[in-house]
């Protein structure tokens, strides 16, 4: 590990000045992704910026019924947030398959959504990888490349955003409060967020210089029924294959409201608007779950390897969709 400077910061606006005033410098809350980074010399940070002392760790509602939870907020919190497990249990079950209770207890909601992609090429610094080295190449494309993205990808990238917890904020239409060091403030929809990989996979998020990450912002409980579905390789601790956040609403036998994002597949969680489409006004029966699925990964893209990961996402959302009508007429644990 390279040396580097530390400080630890109290105030938001403090911690932006001084990333606005120090050379290279990284925010560092829980560390779980950024410390090994740092370790492989991939993040080569002179300055470390301690900011899990800020007041950015409350979970409570606002006054318009929308709910905030703090950026600090530790993963582990969220998912037990009595809020967050009666209103949002999506939000929940997604956090909770998420590494281990021991990475939750210290992973930070801001961190979850910084983390960086696990693909192997990008951790191996022998590996040509454009997102860690721009222009290098991207050895995955003709490679091991069973975990990447089939959807969403570029020739310059096809690696995939490794976060449960965007998956279900995604699917609930959250939305990222962010804080500039000339605290300004602005706010991103989460599924504008994260920028496609083109030509640029390195840039991977609409943050500007030194802007932080100061809360994520979710609506009003969403009608229907929720469920999160992970899809991986062991039961514990291992990133998904393919991860689903479905959000349903039925009236009788029709689908009134319909929400679906898809995670493991793309550079982002990724949200299907035309699967959504597909289920609005439908009947709530094997075929129009079958449909909504097959017109998800339309333009799926495998690279060999992962060619399964399209019909994995297929089967994954349809019995998620059928789950979820099955819900109806119990409460969310």
């Amino acid at each position: 590990m390279r040396s580097f400077t530390y400080e630890r910061v109290t105030d938001p606006r403090m911690a932006c000045a001084e990333a606005a005033t120090q050379r290279n410098s990284k925010f560092i809350c829980g560390g779980t992704n950024l410390i090994d980074l740092m370790k492989l010399e991939i993040e080569r940070p002179a300055h470390l910026i301690d900011i899990s002392r800020l007041p950015l760790t409350a979970i409570e509602e606002l006054p318009d019924g929308h709910l905030g939870i703090g950026a600090s907020a530790r993963n582990s919190d969220v998912a037990a947030n009595p809020i967050v497990r009666t209103r949002y249990p999506v939000l929940a079950e997604a956090l909770l398959a998420g590494a281990s209770g021991q990475l939750r207890n210290r992973a930070s909601v801001g961190g979850n959504l910084m983390q960086r992609t696990r693909c192997h090429y990008f951790y191996d610094t022998a590996a040509d990888c454009n997102k860690r080295q721009p222009g290098a190449g991207c050895a995955a494309l003709n490679g091991a490349n069973r975990t990447h993205a089939i959807l969403g990808a570029s020739d310059a990238c096809i690696a995939t955003h490794p976060s449960d917890m965007a998956v279900a904020l995604t699917a609930l239409g959250a939305t990222v409060s962010l804080l500039s060091p000339q605290t300004s403030t602005r706010t991103v929809s989460i599924g504008e967020f994260y920028r496609p990989p083109g030509t640029t996979p390195h840039i991977e998020t609409v943050l500007a210089a030194n802007e932080l990450i100061t809360s994520v912002i979710l609506p009003p409980q969403p009608s229907g029924r929720q469920r999160y579905r992970k899809v991986r390789d062991r039961a514990s601790y291992e990133f998904a294959l393919v991860s689903v956040a479905v959000i349903l609403a039925t009236e009788g036998d029709t689908i009134t409201e319909a929400r679906v994002a898809l995670g493991g597949v793309a550079h982002k969680p990724w949200r299907s608007a035309e699967a959504e489409a597909a289920l609005m006004g439908r009947p709530a029966i094997p075929s129009t779950y079958q449909a909504a699925a097959d017109i998800a990964v339309e333009g799926a893209v495998g690279c060999g390897e992962n060619d399964f990961k399209i019909e994995l996402a297929r089967n994954a959302l349809r019995r998620t969709l059928a789950d979820v009508v099955a819900m109806t007429g119990r409460r969310p644990s």
